[in-house]
């Protein structure tokens, strides 16, 4: 979302995230607060959730006293992952959900995510300007009547029942996991699933520490996953698990210590899912496609290709009544999960997988990537990307290439392919290449196609 309305606005196209105090403080979390509720008009009460950074609690507390002010009840559910405040949201009568994160960011940030009821989620096509809006007019305020009344709940139990209910646990053998939390979210909730399952756990940074003593929890930056895959080696581990802040992502390490492109894992888990779902329709994004669209259509699914993005994906779903959907970038999406992202989930059924074939995690998608070779994510920072679109476009005009539009632009060649996009969220625009097994036209296309974006991005 461009051009913002509000000073040192956090409004971003899916949810909010900024600075503190400059873009998100206390008074502005109230008068969000007031602001959702006029523009949700929430049916029921709101949950609240929040992540472990240092001004959450604040903020939170903040957030529920606006929405309290404007006489909308709320339901703390207080430390969790974001998946734990669509679990609760999609309850029968509640009346929508607010998880305070700024999920992998810095320390000195904060956010929201925001959903309806049923977990809808909320962007900024279906009411974020309009809560932006309500602030930059000063037009918050509280109710005439009754203030909401602010409630607490321990919704673990719940959650965990839900979220082991994917796989049938009594087929998991024993395992030994590395699982990395970054001092995230993640280790409490890990540990209430786990919990009486034959795993051997090695936890690296499990507590939830706001002060991020040993860096950011982001597994997609490259440097933050050495210490993992050094665990994974180390302890003779099955497989290592990393998980970002709010643990609405995973990320995964086999047994070698080798990271594996959640490109991969979409096919295998569309591939197992449909197993006992067969002719289901699965949502995939369009970075990087070939692999997934053949083992879909191998396992009797139907494939959609549908625009990148949390909201995008779940619409989608909804409309389709889709089975699965999953984005390269490590978000797992489950219709029996209200049509949300899990990064719990996804372990639970790599661990079934691993358990009933009697396969490695490398020998469960080894040959999918050789036959499939992909570049992974590389981001360049441009000045202008709609130019360099364009002039990419032009390159390879005449070339015979299947263009689509639907996210960026994607040129479908015999042999490889690519997606070229910008960030929604960050100013960069984003390369993913694949090809037909064939490592070294990997190698080429990649470098002429980096040459290419940073000629015309200066």
């Amino acid at each position: 979302m461009t051009d913002p309305i509000l000073p040192h606005s956090p409004f971003k196209a899916y949810d909010l995230r900024g600075r503190v105090p400059d873009s998100l403080n206390e008074q502005r979390a109230h008068a969000i607060g007031q602001a959702y509720a006029a523009v949700v008009k929430p049916s029921g009460p709101v949950v609240v959730g929040r992540d472990m950074r240092l001004s959450s609690p604040g903020i939170a507390g903040a957030l529920s006293g606006g929405l309290n002010s404007a006489g909308i009840d709320t339901l703390d559910i207080g430390l969790c992952g974001t998946e734990m405040v669509y679990h609760a949201a999609s309850r029968s009568g509640m009346g929508g959900g607010i998880m305070v994160t700024a999920s992998h960011n810095p320390a000195d940030y904060n956010g929201m995510k925001m959903v309806r009821e049923q977990a809808i989620p909320i962007s900024a096509d279906t009411g974020l300007k309009d809560i932006e809006r309500l602030l930059a007019e000063e037009k918050t305020q509280a109710a005439d009547g009754r203030p909401g009344q602010a409630g607490r709940e321990d919704v673990s139990e719940g959650y965990v029942a839900r979220i082991r209910q994917f796989v049938d646990v009594d087929t998991i053998k024993p395992l030994k996991l590395v699982v990395n939390a970054g001092n995230g979210c993640a280790g409490p909730a890990f540990d209430d699933i786990a919990r009486g399952l034959p795993i051997e756990v090695i936890r690296l940074h499990h507590e939830p520490d706001g002060s991020f003593p040993n860096g950011v929890p982001n597994p997609l930056l490259p440097e933050n996953r050495a210490e993992t895959a050094a665990a994974v080696r180390e302890h003779g581990a099955d497989f290592g698990i990393a998980w970002d802040g709010d643990y609405d992502r995973c990320f995964f390490f086999d047994e070698d210590g080798r990271f594996i492109e959640g490109y991969y894992l979409v096919g295998l888990f569309a591939e197992r899912l449909l197993e006992r779902n067969p002719g289901e329709r699965i949502v995939l994004d369009p970075r990087l496609t070939w692999n997934t669209l053949d083992m879909v259509k191998r396992a009797g699914g139907v494939p959609l290709i549908n625009k990148s993005g949390h909201a995008f994906i779940k619409e989608r779903m909804r409309a389709e009544n889709a089975l699965y959907g999953g984005e390269m970038s490590a978000h797992h999406y489950f219709r029996d999960f209200s049509f949300c992202d899990s990064g719990m989930i996804p372990w639970l059924l790599l661990a079934e997988a691993v358990s009933d074939t009697g396969r490695s995690l490398a020998e469960l998608v080894d040959e999918r990537i050789r036959a499939y070779p992909c570049s992974g994510e590389i981001n360049y920072s441009v000045r202008d990307t709609d130019e360099v679109i364009e002039a990419v476009l032009a390159a390879f005009d005449g070339q015979g290439a299947v263009v689509d539009r639907t996210d960026g632009i994607s040129l479908d060649f015999a042999e490889w392919r690519f997606n070229l996009r910008a960030s929604n969220t960050e100013p960069v625009i984003r390369l993913n290449v694949e090809t037909r097994a064939n490592a070294q036209l990997l190698a080429d296309k990649t470098g002429l196609l980096g040459e290419l974006i940073e000629r015309h991005g200066q």
